[in-house]
């Protein structure tokens, strides 16, 4: 008796899964450009095309940027980009990269080191939702009208601030912190409701701040504050992917996604300052004493946070100590190189058939005999092949 064929379908011949990825950066951030669009096609290539991510940047599924965790959860949305800091208190054991003179001055490091740090602590203050990866931006860097050296420069100054402790440091140091949506701060420095921004280099392009703000100061090898961001996943939409489906997405997660997105930030850091310098705008960094300063005045800031994570049964102290030496861990991480540029495509030139001579020429008795120029045998045409192309 003949044995029954069993067919078995291929990757290609299975059903397509789409997958909704909402964030609040505009389609030509760097994060969306050069972060999620990279990984979503790295994702689709992976999975042999059956997993398809469109991308809806700048909330173009609705809501606020502070309700992106429970579009996550709730399904709204199968994958978001979002930052805890949106909403304060809810995620407070990962607060402890925001806090002053905690995290170190380059993304990479930190997002290596908040992915660890989440393997081990994290994981009850994001049960709802099935993160995929965690990271760091860039860390702050104060955009003024002036240099700013010494905490008496700094003094009576109302920056824009992108977190509570951003604000809650520059309050303990002399200054305003004000908090406003990224995209009202040029209007804000218009009307003088502020006088710079304490921002990440990444925000100077799209804002235009190098057109309206002069001198721009580093903090130096440890950061003020730095923006805290989760790539998360709603969990039955992970839960309903087949087996090798949700083993593409795992390939593509922690340590790996991570450190795209650390790595991200700080090529565009380094391209964002060396244009301002360009332009001969000011740029300098804390001398070490004068860090020191800053350090002891923000002490307080750490303090208050310790105290309130003690009113919730979190040892603070203890939370600190294991991110140092989380970032002591991957202090020697290589800086990373922007991407070298795609030479332009070789261009073939092709001679032209004769049109015949020119009026002059064909009025004359005697025309000069000119050799005819060889033609070029036409190209074949190109082959057609199927293009993977998010859409």
């Amino acid at each position: 008796m003949a044995a029954r064929a069993v067919l078995r379908p291929s990757w290609a011949d299975a059903p397509q899964v789409t997958l909704k990825l909402h964030h609040f950066f505009s389609s030509v951030s760097c994060g969306h450009d050069r972060f999620l669009a990279p990984w979503a096609h790295k994702v689709e290539a992976e999975s042999g095309g059956r997993i398809r991510i469109d991308i809806f940047p700048s909330m173009q599924l609705g809501g606020a940027p502070a309700q992106l965790f429970d579009q996550a959860r709730d399904g709204i949305a199968d994958i978001v980009w979002a930052t805890p800091s949106q909403t304060p208190g809810r995620f407070p054991k990962i607060e402890v990269f925001e806090l002053p003179f905690v995290a170190a001055r380059r993304a990479l490091v930190n997002s290596r080191a908040i992915e660890d740090f989440a393997a081990a602590n994290l994981k009850d203050e994001f049960r709802e939702i099935h993160p995929i990866c965690f990271s760091c931006r860039d860390p702050g860097v104060l955009h003024t009208g002036r240099p700013v050296q010494t905490v008496e420069d700094l003094r009576g100054l109302k920056l824009h601030v992108a977190n509570r402790f951003a604000g809650e440091a520059l309050g303990a140091l002399g200054a305003h912190g004000v908090p406003a949506p990224m995209p009202q701060v040029p209007m804000a420095l218009a009307g003088h409701v502020v006088d710079g921004c304490f921002d990440p280099w990444d925000v100077v392009p799209g804002l235009r701040l190098h057109d309206l703000l002069k001198s721009h100061t580093e903090i130096g090898e440890q950061s003020l504050s730095v923006g805290v961001f989760v790539l998360a996943m709603n969990k039955p939409a992970y839960d309903r992917l087949p087996r090798e489906l949700k083993a593409v997405i795992d390939a593509n997660s922690g340590q790996v996604a991570a450190g795209m997105a650390g790595a991200m930030w700080d090529i565009e850091a380094v391209t964002v300052a060396d244009m301002v310098r360009e332009r001969g705008d000011h740029v300098g960094v804390l001398a070490p004493e004068e860090a020191a300063r800053w350090r002891q005045s923000t002490d307080a800031v750490i303090t208050g946070w310790t105290r309130q994570m003690k009113e919730r049964r979190i040892d603070g102290g203890k939370l600190i100590a294991g991110v140092r030496e989380l970032l002591s861990k991957y202090a020697d991480e290589p800086a990373p190189q922007p991407p070298s540029p795609k030479p332009p495509p070789a261009q073939t030139l092709v001679a032209q058939p004769q049109q015949g001579p020119p009026a002059a020429a064909a009025a004359s008795p005697n025309p000069p005999a000119v050799p005819a120029a060889p033609l070029a045998k036409p190209a074949p045409p190109p082959k057609l092949k199927e293009l993977d192309i998010p859409l």
